[in-house]
Protein backbone atom coordinates (compact mmCIF):
# COMPACT_ATOMS: atom_id res chain seq x y z
CA UNK A 1 0.00 0.00 0.00
CA UNK A 2 1.50 3.43 -0.86
CA UNK A 3 1.67 6.16 1.97
CA UNK A 4 3.56 9.24 2.53
CA UNK A 5 6.49 7.30 4.47
CA UNK A 6 6.57 4.76 1.15
CA UNK A 7 5.90 0.96 0.88
CA UNK A 8 4.29 -0.99 3.56
CA UNK A 9 3.68 -4.67 3.37
CA UNK A 10 1.24 -6.46 5.93
CA UNK A 11 1.65 -10.08 6.76
CA UNK A 12 -1.68 -10.22 8.39
CA UNK A 13 -5.11 -9.04 7.56
CA UNK A 14 -5.92 -6.72 10.74
CA UNK A 15 -9.25 -6.35 12.28
CA UNK A 16 -10.97 -2.76 10.59
CA UNK A 17 -13.87 -1.28 12.63
CA UNK A 18 -16.55 0.85 10.81
CA UNK A 19 -15.62 4.16 13.04
CA UNK A 20 -17.75 7.38 13.41
CA UNK A 21 -15.90 10.64 11.97
CA UNK A 22 -14.44 12.70 15.08
CA UNK A 23 -15.23 16.52 15.23
CA UNK A 24 -12.20 18.79 14.67
CA UNK A 25 -11.31 20.82 18.20
CA UNK A 26 -9.04 23.67 18.86
CA UNK A 27 -7.55 23.64 22.61
CA UNK A 28 -5.75 27.05 22.84
CA UNK A 29 -2.66 26.69 26.00
CA UNK A 30 -0.46 28.95 27.43
CA UNK A 31 2.47 27.78 25.15
CA UNK A 32 0.82 25.60 22.32
CA UNK A 33 -2.19 24.89 20.70
CA UNK A 34 -3.43 21.91 20.26
CA UNK A 35 -5.57 20.50 17.19
CA UNK A 36 -7.59 17.81 18.38
CA UNK A 37 -10.25 14.89 17.46
CA UNK A 38 -13.14 14.55 19.48
CA UNK A 39 -15.87 11.21 20.18
CA UNK A 40 -19.23 11.47 22.52
CA UNK A 41 -21.28 14.50 24.08
CA UNK A 42 -19.48 17.37 24.75
CA UNK A 43 -21.49 17.67 28.08
CA UNK A 44 -19.49 14.41 29.03
CA UNK A 45 -16.85 13.13 31.34
CA UNK A 46 -13.63 13.60 29.96
CA UNK A 47 -11.37 10.79 28.48
CA UNK A 48 -8.02 12.22 27.45
CA UNK A 49 -6.31 9.83 24.80
CA UNK A 50 -2.69 10.57 24.12
CA UNK A 51 -0.88 9.21 21.39
CA UNK A 52 2.84 8.31 20.69
CA UNK A 53 5.72 8.42 18.42
CA UNK A 54 5.59 7.88 15.18
CA UNK A 55 1.45 8.34 15.39
CA UNK A 56 -1.36 10.89 16.02
CA UNK A 57 -4.32 11.53 17.03
CA UNK A 58 -5.56 9.48 14.13
CA UNK A 59 -4.38 6.45 16.19
CA UNK A 60 -7.50 6.42 19.06
CA UNK A 61 -9.72 5.96 15.66
CA UNK A 62 -11.24 2.53 17.21
CA UNK A 63 -11.04 3.10 20.87
CA UNK A 64 -12.40 6.95 20.61
CA UNK A 65 -15.83 6.22 19.29
CA UNK A 66 -16.24 3.23 21.66
CA UNK A 67 -15.66 5.85 24.39
CA UNK A 68 -18.27 8.37 23.14
CA UNK A 69 -20.73 5.97 22.65
CA UNK A 70 -20.52 5.12 26.40
CA UNK A 71 -20.91 8.61 26.82
CA UNK A 72 -17.41 9.75 27.36
CA UNK A 73 -16.08 13.06 26.06
CA UNK A 74 -13.25 11.98 24.07
CA UNK A 75 -10.47 14.25 22.99
CA UNK A 76 -7.49 13.11 21.32
CA UNK A 77 -5.12 16.03 20.81
CA UNK A 78 -2.26 16.14 18.53
CA UNK A 79 0.64 16.27 20.99
CA UNK A 80 3.01 19.64 20.71
CA UNK A 81 4.74 20.00 17.95
CA UNK A 82 2.85 17.04 15.50
CA UNK A 83 0.82 19.47 13.17
CA UNK A 84 -1.89 20.50 12.79
CA UNK A 85 -0.81 21.55 16.39
CA UNK A 86 1.64 24.68 17.02
CA UNK A 87 4.92 24.54 17.83
CA UNK A 88 5.34 25.46 21.18
CA UNK A 89 6.33 28.71 22.32
CA UNK A 90 8.76 27.59 25.05
CA UNK A 91 10.56 25.33 22.88
CA UNK A 92 9.94 22.45 25.03
CA UNK A 93 9.36 18.78 24.60
CA UNK A 94 9.89 17.28 28.26
CA UNK A 95 7.67 14.98 30.10
CA UNK A 96 6.46 17.47 32.24
CA UNK A 97 5.62 19.69 29.01
CA UNK A 98 3.38 16.88 27.78
CA UNK A 99 2.17 16.33 31.44
CA UNK A 100 1.37 19.79 31.52
CA UNK A 101 -0.55 20.27 28.41
CA UNK A 102 -2.99 17.30 29.88
CA UNK A 103 -3.58 18.98 32.57
CA UNK A 104 -4.08 21.98 30.79
CA UNK A 105 -6.38 20.47 28.65
CA UNK A 106 -8.24 19.09 31.98
CA UNK A 107 -8.91 22.40 32.86
CA UNK A 108 -9.68 24.36 29.55
CA UNK A 109 -12.78 22.04 28.96
CA UNK A 110 -13.81 22.45 32.99
CA UNK A 111 -13.18 18.05 33.58
CA UNK A 112 -13.40 17.17 36.82
CA UNK A 113 -12.05 14.15 38.78
CA UNK A 114 -14.29 11.13 36.83
CA UNK A 115 -11.66 12.50 34.27
CA UNK A 116 -9.70 9.44 32.51
CA UNK A 117 -6.75 9.63 31.10
CA UNK A 118 -5.30 6.88 28.45
CA UNK A 119 -2.17 6.93 26.48
CA UNK A 120 0.16 5.14 24.45
CA UNK A 121 4.26 5.26 23.83
CA UNK A 122 5.14 8.82 24.86
CA UNK A 123 1.55 9.48 25.98
CA UNK A 124 2.06 6.19 28.34
CA UNK A 125 4.77 8.02 29.33
CA UNK A 126 2.63 11.08 30.11
CA UNK A 127 0.21 9.38 31.62
CA UNK A 128 2.67 7.13 33.95
CA UNK A 129 3.44 10.03 35.47
CA UNK A 130 0.08 11.74 36.12
CA UNK A 131 -0.85 8.62 37.78
CA UNK A 132 1.69 9.15 40.22
CA UNK A 133 1.35 12.71 41.15
CA UNK A 134 -0.62 13.90 43.28
CA UNK A 135 -1.78 17.09 42.05
CA UNK A 136 -2.92 14.61 39.32
CA UNK A 137 -6.64 15.99 37.89
CA UNK A 138 -6.80 12.23 36.92
CA UNK A 139 -9.29 9.28 38.91
CA UNK A 140 -8.30 6.33 36.45
CA UNK A 141 -5.72 5.70 34.16
CA UNK A 142 -4.76 3.40 31.00
CA UNK A 143 -1.25 2.89 29.55
CA UNK A 144 -0.01 0.72 27.02
CA UNK A 145 3.34 -0.20 25.67
CA UNK A 146 5.83 1.39 28.21
CA UNK A 147 5.12 1.00 31.92
CA UNK A 148 5.52 2.61 34.49
CA UNK A 149 8.91 3.88 35.79
CA UNK A 150 9.32 1.17 39.11
CA UNK A 151 8.83 -2.09 36.64
CA UNK A 152 12.84 -0.87 35.57
CA UNK A 153 14.05 -1.11 38.83
CA UNK A 154 15.43 -4.06 40.98
CA UNK A 155 13.09 -5.02 44.14
CA UNK A 156 15.01 -6.47 47.03
CA UNK A 157 16.30 -9.78 45.97
CA UNK A 158 18.68 -11.82 44.85
CA UNK A 159 16.79 -12.89 42.35
CA UNK A 160 15.94 -9.71 40.51
CA UNK A 161 19.56 -8.30 40.66
CA UNK A 162 20.02 -10.98 37.71
CA UNK A 163 16.52 -10.47 36.49
CA UNK A 164 16.87 -7.06 35.63
CA UNK A 165 20.28 -6.56 33.89
CA UNK A 166 18.71 -9.37 31.44
CA UNK A 167 16.08 -7.62 31.14
CA UNK A 168 17.71 -4.47 30.22
CA UNK A 169 19.94 -6.75 27.95
CA UNK A 170 16.89 -7.63 25.88
CA UNK A 171 15.91 -4.46 25.86
CA UNK A 172 19.01 -2.69 24.54
CA UNK A 173 18.75 -3.57 21.06
CA UNK A 174 15.26 -2.50 20.89
CA UNK A 175 15.93 1.16 21.64
CA UNK A 176 18.46 1.86 19.49
CA UNK A 177 16.70 4.39 17.80
CA UNK A 178 16.79 6.50 20.60
CA UNK A 179 20.70 7.33 20.49
CA UNK A 180 19.97 7.96 17.08
CA UNK A 181 17.41 10.54 17.61
CA UNK A 182 20.41 12.37 18.90
CA UNK A 183 22.02 12.72 16.19
CA UNK A 184 21.69 16.77 14.86
CA UNK A 185 19.72 17.31 11.38
CA UNK A 186 20.51 13.34 10.34
CA UNK A 187 17.08 11.63 12.06
CA UNK A 188 15.60 14.62 10.52
CA UNK A 189 16.00 13.54 7.26
CA UNK A 190 15.55 9.87 7.69
CA UNK A 191 12.33 9.89 9.12
CA UNK A 192 11.24 8.78 5.56
CA UNK A 193 12.66 5.48 5.82
CA UNK A 194 12.94 5.40 9.55
CA UNK A 195 9.44 6.01 10.30
CA UNK A 196 8.04 2.62 7.86
CA UNK A 197 10.81 0.90 9.25
CA UNK A 198 9.71 1.16 13.13
CA UNK A 199 6.17 0.12 12.38
CA UNK A 200 7.40 -2.86 11.11
CA UNK A 201 9.49 -3.79 13.57
CA UNK A 202 7.49 -2.52 16.41
CA UNK A 203 4.08 -4.15 15.12
CA UNK A 204 5.18 -6.99 12.86
CA UNK A 205 2.28 -7.64 10.12
CA UNK A 206 0.27 -5.24 10.82
CA UNK A 207 -1.07 -3.33 7.52
CA UNK A 208 -0.10 0.54 8.92
CA UNK A 209 -0.52 2.44 5.48
CA UNK A 210 -3.38 4.15 6.94
CA UNK A 211 -1.54 5.42 9.96
CA UNK A 212 1.39 6.33 7.62
CA UNK A 213 -0.51 8.60 5.76
CA UNK A 214 -1.66 10.44 8.77
CA UNK A 215 2.30 10.54 10.26
CA UNK A 216 3.25 11.61 6.81
CA UNK A 217 1.36 14.91 7.18
CA UNK A 218 1.64 15.13 10.70
CA UNK A 219 6.06 15.46 10.47
CA UNK A 220 5.51 17.31 7.02
CA UNK A 221 7.60 20.31 7.79
CA UNK A 222 11.26 20.25 9.24
CA UNK A 223 10.55 22.07 12.54
CA UNK A 224 7.67 19.38 13.31
CA UNK A 225 10.03 16.27 12.74
CA UNK A 226 12.39 18.09 15.13
CA UNK A 227 9.54 18.68 17.31
CA UNK A 228 8.91 14.87 17.09
CA UNK A 229 12.41 14.08 18.00
CA UNK A 230 12.90 16.66 20.31
CA UNK A 231 11.08 14.32 23.18
CA UNK A 232 13.87 11.84 22.70
CA UNK A 233 16.40 14.74 22.91
CA UNK A 234 14.54 16.44 25.96
CA UNK A 235 14.62 13.21 28.05
CA UNK A 236 18.30 12.06 27.76
CA UNK A 237 20.09 14.95 27.80
CA UNK A 238 20.40 17.08 30.98
CA UNK A 239 20.03 20.45 29.36
CA UNK A 240 18.18 22.49 29.21
CA UNK A 241 16.79 22.08 31.70
CA UNK A 242 13.09 22.40 31.57
CA UNK A 243 10.98 25.32 33.44
CA UNK A 244 9.88 25.14 36.85
CA UNK A 245 6.20 24.51 35.77
CA UNK A 246 7.44 21.29 33.78
CA UNK A 247 9.79 20.63 37.04
CA UNK A 248 6.92 20.30 39.40
CA UNK A 249 5.01 17.35 37.22
CA UNK A 250 7.97 15.79 36.35
CA UNK A 251 9.14 15.04 39.73
CA UNK A 252 6.80 12.28 40.31
CA UNK A 253 8.54 10.21 36.76
CA UNK A 254 9.89 7.87 39.03
CA UNK A 255 7.16 7.20 41.39
CA UNK A 256 4.46 4.51 41.53
CA UNK A 257 0.48 5.20 40.72
CA UNK A 258 -1.43 6.15 43.30
CA UNK A 259 -4.55 6.08 41.01
CA UNK A 260 -5.80 2.88 39.63
CA UNK A 261 -4.52 1.78 36.46
CA UNK A 262 -4.73 -0.65 33.40
CA UNK A 263 -1.59 -1.34 31.93
CA UNK A 264 -1.60 -3.53 28.34
CA UNK A 265 0.89 -4.38 26.53
CA UNK A 266 0.96 -6.63 23.07
CA UNK A 267 2.78 -9.74 23.56
CA UNK A 268 4.43 -9.13 19.77
CA UNK A 269 5.72 -5.63 20.56
CA UNK A 270 8.88 -5.60 19.46
CA UNK A 271 9.72 -1.96 20.60
CA UNK A 272 9.32 -2.94 24.60
CA UNK A 273 9.88 -6.11 25.59
CA UNK A 274 6.61 -7.71 26.80
CA UNK A 275 8.56 -9.43 29.93
CA UNK A 276 8.62 -5.96 31.38
CA UNK A 277 4.29 -6.10 31.77
CA UNK A 278 4.92 -9.01 33.79
CA UNK A 279 6.87 -6.63 36.42
CA UNK A 280 4.11 -4.08 36.32
CA UNK A 281 1.47 -5.33 38.52
CA UNK A 282 3.46 -4.96 41.73
CA UNK A 283 4.18 -1.50 41.05
CA UNK A 284 0.27 -0.45 40.96
CA UNK A 285 -2.58 0.06 43.80
CA UNK A 286 -5.47 -1.29 44.70
CA UNK A 287 -8.10 -1.82 41.61
CA UNK A 288 -5.76 -1.32 38.50
CA UNK A 289 -5.03 -4.27 36.17
CA UNK A 290 -2.39 -5.77 33.61
CA UNK A 291 -2.70 -7.92 30.89
CA UNK A 292 -0.72 -8.67 27.61
CA UNK A 293 -2.59 -8.62 24.01
CA UNK A 294 -2.01 -11.72 22.20
CA UNK A 295 -1.37 -11.27 18.24
CA UNK A 296 -0.23 -7.62 19.01
CA UNK A 297 2.90 -5.74 18.67
CA UNK A 298 3.39 -1.85 20.09
CA UNK A 299 0.00 -0.52 18.48
CA UNK A 300 -1.98 -2.95 20.14
CA UNK A 301 -5.07 -0.44 20.08
CA UNK A 302 -4.83 -0.35 16.77
CA UNK A 303 -3.73 -4.40 15.65
CA UNK A 304 -6.59 -5.66 18.60
CA UNK A 305 -9.04 -2.68 18.56
CA UNK A 306 -12.09 -5.56 19.69
CA UNK A 307 -10.00 -6.39 22.61
CA UNK A 308 -8.31 -3.26 23.87
CA UNK A 309 -11.51 -1.33 23.85
CA UNK A 310 -13.46 -4.29 25.89
CA UNK A 311 -10.50 -4.26 28.27
CA UNK A 312 -10.77 -0.39 28.71
CA UNK A 313 -14.10 -0.40 28.56
CA UNK A 314 -15.17 -2.50 31.51
CA UNK A 315 -12.13 -0.29 33.41
CA UNK A 316 -13.70 3.14 32.81
CA UNK A 317 -17.39 1.88 32.88
CA UNK A 318 -19.58 4.24 31.41
CA UNK A 319 -19.57 8.06 30.72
Amino acid sequence: MANGFGPNRPRRVVYRAVMSVPREGRIDLETVSLSTLEWGPRGGPLALCLHGYPDTAWTWRHLGPALGERGWRVIAPFTRGYAPSSIPSDGSYHIGALMDDAVGIHTAVDADDSAVLIGHDWGSVTSNGLAAHRDSPFGRVVSMAVPPAPAFVPRRSPSELLAVPRLLATQLPRSWYMLFNQLPRVPERSLDRLIPHLWRRWSPGYDAGEDLEHVAAALKSTASRTAALGYYRAALRPFPRPPARYRHWQSALLQAPTVPMLYLHGDDDGCMTPRYADRVQAALPAGSRVARIPRAGHFLHLEQPETVNRLVLDFVGEG
